[in-house]
Protein backbone atom coordinates (compact mmCIF):
# COMPACT_ATOMS: atom_id res chain seq x y z
CA UNK A 1 0.00 0.00 0.00
CA UNK A 2 1.50 2.97 -0.91
CA UNK A 3 -1.58 5.86 -0.97
CA UNK A 4 -4.04 5.20 1.59
CA UNK A 5 -7.57 6.37 2.19
CA UNK A 6 -9.62 7.06 5.73
CA UNK A 7 -12.83 7.81 6.19
CA UNK A 8 -14.38 9.38 9.59
CA UNK A 9 -11.34 11.60 10.16
CA UNK A 10 -12.98 13.19 12.59
CA UNK A 11 -14.99 10.31 14.22
CA UNK A 12 -13.79 8.99 17.79
CA UNK A 13 -12.23 5.70 16.45
CA UNK A 14 -10.54 7.91 13.44
CA UNK A 15 -8.78 10.72 15.34
CA UNK A 16 -6.76 7.73 17.17
CA UNK A 17 -6.24 6.45 14.26
CA UNK A 18 -4.29 9.26 12.63
CA UNK A 19 -1.68 9.36 15.44
CA UNK A 20 -1.52 4.80 15.54
CA UNK A 21 -1.60 4.95 11.52
CA UNK A 22 1.07 7.86 11.22
CA UNK A 23 4.22 6.87 9.26
CA UNK A 24 2.77 3.10 8.56
CA UNK A 25 2.12 3.84 4.83
CA UNK A 26 3.77 6.62 2.33
CA UNK A 27 0.35 8.49 2.18
CA UNK A 28 -2.32 8.51 3.81
CA UNK A 29 -5.59 10.91 2.94
CA UNK A 30 -8.17 11.40 5.76
CA UNK A 31 -11.68 12.81 4.89
CA UNK A 32 -14.65 13.26 6.49
CA UNK A 33 -17.65 15.51 6.22
CA UNK A 34 -15.91 18.04 8.27
CA UNK A 35 -12.22 18.39 9.14
CA UNK A 36 -10.80 17.07 12.09
CA UNK A 37 -10.48 20.07 15.07
CA UNK A 38 -6.77 18.64 15.60
CA UNK A 39 -5.61 17.73 12.25
CA UNK A 40 -1.57 17.55 12.22
CA UNK A 41 0.40 19.73 9.96
CA UNK A 42 1.55 16.50 7.91
CA UNK A 43 -2.10 15.33 7.64
CA UNK A 44 -3.68 15.06 4.57
CA UNK A 45 -7.36 15.69 4.87
CA UNK A 46 -9.87 16.29 1.83
CA UNK A 47 -13.52 17.10 2.84
CA UNK A 48 -16.16 15.21 1.52
CA UNK A 49 -19.63 13.86 2.01
CA UNK A 50 -20.52 10.00 1.36
CA UNK A 51 -23.96 10.61 0.11
CA UNK A 52 -22.48 12.46 -2.80
CA UNK A 53 -20.85 9.87 -5.59
CA UNK A 54 -19.31 12.12 -7.29
CA UNK A 55 -16.96 14.08 -4.04
CA UNK A 56 -16.87 10.18 -3.00
CA UNK A 57 -14.77 9.39 -6.34
CA UNK A 58 -12.68 11.92 -6.30
CA UNK A 59 -11.31 11.08 -2.70
CA UNK A 60 -10.97 7.58 -4.01
CA UNK A 61 -8.66 8.40 -6.76
CA UNK A 62 -5.37 7.12 -7.09
CA UNK A 63 -5.38 5.22 -3.62
CA UNK A 64 -4.29 1.49 -3.38
CA UNK A 65 -6.76 0.88 0.08
CA UNK A 66 -9.67 2.11 2.10
CA UNK A 67 -9.83 2.30 5.67
CA UNK A 68 -14.08 2.94 5.50
CA UNK A 69 -14.48 4.25 9.29
CA UNK A 70 -16.77 6.82 7.81
CA UNK A 71 -21.08 7.19 8.85
CA UNK A 72 -22.95 7.08 11.56
CA UNK A 73 -21.97 5.72 14.30
CA UNK A 74 -24.47 5.12 16.96
CA UNK A 75 -28.42 4.20 16.75
CA UNK A 76 -29.96 7.18 14.63
CA UNK A 77 -33.06 7.92 12.58
CA UNK A 78 -33.41 6.06 9.44
CA UNK A 79 -33.25 8.71 7.31
CA UNK A 80 -29.80 9.26 8.91
CA UNK A 81 -28.56 6.02 8.56
CA UNK A 82 -29.98 5.36 5.15
CA UNK A 83 -27.73 8.54 3.81
CA UNK A 84 -24.70 8.08 5.48
CA UNK A 85 -24.06 4.45 6.55
CA UNK A 86 -26.66 2.80 3.29
CA UNK A 87 -26.06 5.21 0.64
CA UNK A 88 -22.51 6.62 1.84
CA UNK A 89 -21.26 2.71 2.05
CA UNK A 90 -22.25 2.17 -1.32
CA UNK A 91 -21.22 5.04 -3.04
CA UNK A 92 -17.50 3.88 -1.38
CA UNK A 93 -17.42 0.66 -2.92
CA UNK A 94 -18.93 1.60 -6.25
CA UNK A 95 -16.20 4.26 -6.28
CA UNK A 96 -13.50 2.02 -4.94
CA UNK A 97 -14.81 -0.03 -7.88
CA UNK A 98 -14.39 2.59 -10.34
CA UNK A 99 -11.19 4.00 -9.39
CA UNK A 100 -9.63 0.12 -9.01
CA UNK A 101 -8.90 0.56 -5.59
CA UNK A 102 -7.11 -2.81 -4.29
CA UNK A 103 -8.73 -3.23 -0.97
CA UNK A 104 -11.23 -1.91 1.25
CA UNK A 105 -11.36 -2.55 4.94
CA UNK A 106 -14.83 -1.90 6.22
CA UNK A 107 -15.45 -1.18 9.92
CA UNK A 108 -18.37 -2.91 11.04
CA UNK A 109 -19.80 -3.56 14.29
CA UNK A 110 -20.59 -6.35 16.51
CA UNK A 111 -24.06 -4.77 16.53
CA UNK A 112 -24.64 -6.58 13.13
CA UNK A 113 -24.95 -9.45 15.42
CA UNK A 114 -26.40 -8.02 18.66
CA UNK A 115 -29.01 -10.03 19.51
CA UNK A 116 -27.44 -13.81 20.39
CA UNK A 117 -27.77 -14.01 23.72
CA UNK A 118 -24.37 -13.57 26.12
CA UNK A 119 -24.74 -17.31 26.26
CA UNK A 120 -24.22 -18.15 22.99
CA UNK A 121 -20.89 -18.19 21.59
CA UNK A 122 -20.58 -17.43 18.04
CA UNK A 123 -18.91 -17.53 15.02
CA UNK A 124 -18.01 -15.38 12.05
CA UNK A 125 -20.38 -18.14 10.17
CA UNK A 126 -23.75 -17.13 12.28
CA UNK A 127 -26.17 -15.46 10.40
CA UNK A 128 -26.86 -11.63 11.01
CA UNK A 129 -29.07 -10.73 14.22
CA UNK A 130 -28.56 -6.89 13.94
CA UNK A 131 -30.22 -5.18 17.29
CA UNK A 132 -30.82 -1.45 15.60
CA UNK A 133 -31.12 0.34 12.46
CA UNK A 134 -27.46 1.06 12.61
CA UNK A 135 -26.61 -2.92 12.88
CA UNK A 136 -28.80 -3.46 9.62
CA UNK A 137 -26.36 -0.88 7.90
CA UNK A 138 -23.31 -2.92 8.79
CA UNK A 139 -24.69 -5.92 8.33
CA UNK A 140 -25.71 -4.10 4.68
CA UNK A 141 -21.81 -3.21 4.14
CA UNK A 142 -20.60 -6.99 5.21
CA UNK A 143 -23.06 -8.19 2.14
CA UNK A 144 -22.50 -5.06 0.06
CA UNK A 145 -18.47 -6.14 0.29
CA UNK A 146 -19.09 -9.40 -0.52
CA UNK A 147 -20.75 -8.53 -3.41
CA UNK A 148 -17.87 -6.38 -4.83
CA UNK A 149 -15.12 -8.90 -3.35
CA UNK A 150 -16.95 -11.54 -5.82
CA UNK A 151 -18.00 -9.80 -8.82
CA UNK A 152 -15.47 -6.93 -8.81
CA UNK A 153 -12.50 -8.71 -7.54
CA UNK A 154 -11.77 -6.15 -4.43
CA UNK A 155 -10.17 -7.48 -1.53
CA UNK A 156 -11.97 -6.72 1.30
CA UNK A 157 -12.08 -7.40 5.02
CA UNK A 158 -15.14 -6.54 7.49
CA UNK A 159 -14.14 -5.82 11.06
CA UNK A 160 -16.73 -6.49 13.30
CA UNK A 161 -15.56 -4.06 16.15
CA UNK A 162 -16.53 -4.48 19.78
CA UNK A 163 -15.82 -1.91 21.98
CA UNK A 164 -13.01 0.44 20.88
CA UNK A 165 -11.05 1.72 24.04
CA UNK A 166 -8.15 1.80 26.18
CA UNK A 167 -9.82 -0.52 28.95
CA UNK A 168 -13.63 -2.60 29.32
CA UNK A 169 -15.89 0.36 31.15
CA UNK A 170 -17.90 -2.41 32.41
CA UNK A 171 -18.60 -6.14 32.43
CA UNK A 172 -20.32 -6.44 29.23
CA UNK A 173 -17.29 -4.88 27.65
CA UNK A 174 -15.10 -7.21 28.81
CA UNK A 175 -16.21 -9.66 26.62
CA UNK A 176 -16.04 -7.54 23.26
CA UNK A 177 -13.29 -4.63 24.28
CA UNK A 178 -10.73 -3.89 21.48
CA UNK A 179 -7.31 -2.39 22.50
CA UNK A 180 -6.81 0.58 19.69
CA UNK A 181 -3.31 -1.17 18.91
CA UNK A 182 -5.25 -4.33 17.63
CA UNK A 183 -7.42 -2.55 15.80
CA UNK A 184 -4.14 -1.43 13.79
CA UNK A 185 -3.54 -4.64 13.51
CA UNK A 186 -6.37 -6.32 11.98
CA UNK A 187 -6.60 -3.55 9.43
CA UNK A 188 -2.75 -3.99 8.61
CA UNK A 189 -4.09 -7.45 7.78
CA UNK A 190 -6.49 -6.30 5.89
CA UNK A 191 -4.80 -3.92 3.46
CA UNK A 192 -1.56 -6.36 3.61
CA UNK A 193 -2.15 -9.70 4.09
CA UNK A 194 -1.25 -11.29 0.10
CA UNK A 195 -4.07 -14.33 0.61
CA UNK A 196 -7.29 -12.25 1.61
CA UNK A 197 -9.97 -12.35 -0.71
CA UNK A 198 -13.00 -11.38 1.48
CA UNK A 199 -13.13 -12.08 5.03
CA UNK A 200 -15.10 -11.16 8.38
CA UNK A 201 -13.36 -10.63 11.64
CA UNK A 202 -14.05 -9.92 15.29
CA UNK A 203 -12.82 -6.54 16.33
CA UNK A 204 -11.79 -7.71 19.79
CA UNK A 205 -8.87 -8.65 21.66
CA UNK A 206 -7.43 -11.05 24.28
CA UNK A 207 -10.57 -11.33 26.22
CA UNK A 208 -11.21 -14.46 28.72
CA UNK A 209 -15.12 -13.60 28.24
CA UNK A 210 -15.03 -12.94 24.69
CA UNK A 211 -18.33 -14.40 23.20
CA UNK A 212 -16.86 -14.63 19.68
CA UNK A 213 -14.77 -17.13 17.99
CA UNK A 214 -12.44 -14.86 16.18
CA UNK A 215 -10.27 -18.12 14.24
CA UNK A 216 -10.50 -16.22 10.73
CA UNK A 217 -8.60 -13.60 12.01
CA UNK A 218 -5.46 -15.57 13.68
CA UNK A 219 -5.57 -17.67 10.86
CA UNK A 220 -4.11 -14.77 9.11
CA UNK A 221 -1.69 -13.97 11.89
CA UNK A 222 -3.57 -11.80 14.64
CA UNK A 223 -2.13 -11.91 17.69
CA UNK A 224 -4.01 -9.40 20.10
CA UNK A 225 -1.93 -7.76 22.94
CA UNK A 226 -4.70 -6.82 24.36
CA UNK A 227 -6.10 -8.60 27.37
CA UNK A 228 -9.10 -7.34 28.88
CA UNK A 229 -9.03 -9.57 32.17
CA UNK A 230 -6.27 -7.34 33.09
CA UNK A 231 -9.19 -4.71 33.71
CA UNK A 232 -11.60 -6.79 35.75
CA UNK A 233 -11.81 -5.50 39.04
CA UNK A 234 -12.19 -2.05 37.90
CA UNK A 235 -14.63 -3.14 35.43
CA UNK A 236 -16.71 -4.72 37.36
CA UNK A 237 -16.67 -2.26 40.02
CA UNK A 238 -17.83 0.35 37.22
CA UNK A 239 -20.64 -2.08 36.58
CA UNK A 240 -22.40 -1.56 40.27
CA UNK A 241 -22.80 1.99 39.54
CA UNK A 242 -24.85 0.73 36.24
CA UNK A 243 -28.99 0.26 36.52
CA UNK A 244 -30.44 -3.48 35.94
CA UNK A 245 -31.23 -3.71 32.17
CA UNK A 246 -32.80 -7.54 31.71
CA UNK A 247 -32.71 -7.38 28.08
CA UNK A 248 -30.20 -5.15 27.21
CA UNK A 249 -28.01 -7.80 29.94
CA UNK A 250 -29.28 -10.94 28.45
CA UNK A 251 -28.05 -10.07 24.82
CA UNK A 252 -24.71 -8.98 23.48
CA UNK A 253 -25.84 -5.53 21.90
CA UNK A 254 -26.33 -4.86 25.41
CA UNK A 255 -28.36 -1.31 25.50
CA UNK A 256 -29.29 -1.48 21.99
CA UNK A 257 -31.02 -4.39 22.13
CA UNK A 258 -33.45 -2.71 24.92
CA UNK A 259 -33.60 0.07 22.99
CA UNK A 260 -37.02 0.65 21.22
CA UNK A 261 -37.83 -2.98 22.64
CA UNK A 262 -41.57 -3.76 22.37
CA UNK A 263 -41.96 -7.40 22.70
CA UNK A 264 -40.77 -10.33 20.65
CA UNK A 265 -39.76 -13.22 22.06
CA UNK A 266 -39.09 -14.46 25.27
CA UNK A 267 -35.43 -14.05 25.77
CA UNK A 268 -34.98 -16.80 27.73
CA UNK A 269 -35.53 -19.08 24.34
CA UNK A 270 -33.33 -17.20 22.20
Amino acid sequence: MQTVLVTGAAGGIGGRLRKLLDGVYPRIRWSDVRAPSDLANNQSFVQADLADLAQVEKIVDGVDGIVHLGGESVEQSWDRILRANIVGCYNLFEAARRQKVQRVVFASSNHAVGYYPRRRRISTHAPVRPDSRYGVSKAFGEALGALYAHKHGLRVTCIRIGNFADAPADRRRLSIWLKPEDLVQLIRIGLEHPDLRYEIFFGVSDNERSWWDNEAAYRYGYRPVGRAEDHAAAAFAAQQALAPDPIGDWYQGGPFCSDEFDGGPDPAVT
